[in-house]
C-alpha cells in the first residue's frame, strides 16, 4: 500500500473511540492516513475540576501545536474540549476540527427547540453553547433545554456499557416531550439509543462530524 499523501490526526479522551471511528474516517476520507492522540487524563482532570483548567489547556496546546507539525489537519473527538480547541486553532497553521460542529449545524437547520443530553455537566454548557451560537451565526432562532444523564459516564468507565446505555435512553425518553429533536453531546453517547430512538430525531456527532471535515478537507478551493 502507498503512503498517503495526507494526514489527518484524531485527538480522543475515550480510547475506544480510536477504534470506533477509523472505519467511517478511512471510508470518508480514501488516501488519508490516520494518527491517532489518546490521552484520557484531559478529559479526566476536566471531570475531577469541574472545568477545563490552564494546565489541561495548556497539555491539550502542546498536543495540537505536536500534530500540526506531523499532519495536514486535526481532529479532536471530545465535545468538552471543544471550545478551548476553537481558541487554540486559531494559533496553528494547519485546519482543526471539533466533531461536534457538524451535528450543530444540522440540529439548527432542523429543528427549532432543541434538547442537549449528555451525560458529563463540562460537556453540557459547551454543546449547549454550540448550537445557540451556531443557530445565531445562521439567523435561526432556537430553543435550547439541556438535560444531564448524571453517572452515566461513571458507569462506561466502569466498563458497564449496558448501565451507561439504560440511563441514556431514560434521560432521552424524559427529554423528548419537550423537543423537537435531540442531540447527543458526546461521541460515546452514539450507539445508546439504537433501537429506542423514539418520537423525536436524534443527531449524533461522529458521522455529522466527519462528513464536514471531509467536505472541507476535500473541497476545491474557491
Amino acid at each position: 500500500m502507498s503512503n498517503p499523501s495526507h494526514r489527518l490526526a484524531v485527538l480522543h479522551t475515550v480510547p475506544a473511540l480510536a477504534q470506533a471511528l477509523r472505519p467511517r474516517l478511512e471510508a470518508t476520507l480514501p488516501g488519508w492516513g490516520f494518527t491517532d492522540i489518546v490521552d484520557e487524563s484531559l478529559l479526566a482532570e476536566t471531570i475531577r475540576e469541574g472545568r477545563l483548567t490552564e494546565a489541561t489547556k495548556a497539555r491539550l496546546a502542546q498536543h495540537l501545536t505536536t500534530a500540526s507539525r506531523e499532519a495536514d489537519a486535526i481532529l479532536v473527538t471530545c465535545s468538552t474540549l471543544g471550545e478551548a480547541v476553537d481558541a487554540l486553532a486559531t494559533r496553528l497553521n494547519v485546519p482543526v476540527f471539533r466533531i461536534d460542529r457538524g451535528m450543530a449545524e444540522i440540529a439548527v437547520q432542523r429543528a427549532r427547540r432543541i434538547g442537549v443530553l449528555a451525560t458529563l455537566p463540562t460537556t453540557l454548557g459547551p454543546t449547549g453553547r454550540l448550537i445557540r451560537d451556531t443557530a445565531r451565526d445562521a439567523g435561526r432562532s432556537v430553543e435550547v433545554t439541556e438535560r444531564l444523564c448524571e453517572g452515566a459516564f461513571a458507569r462506561l468507565a466502569a466498563g458497564d456499557r449496558a448501565g451507561h446505555d439504560s440511563m441514556v435512553q431514560a434521560g432521552f425518553a424524559a427529554l423528548t416531550p419537550q423537543v423537537d429533536l435531540v442531540v447527543l453531546a458526546q461521541a460515546s453517547m452514539a450507539n445508546a439509543l439504537v433501537g429506542h430512538e423514539g418520537a423525536v430525531p436524534v443527531l449524533t456527532s461522529p458521522a455529522p462530524g466527519i462528513a464536514a471535515v471531509a467536505a472541507a478537507l476535500t473541497s476545491p478551493p474557491v
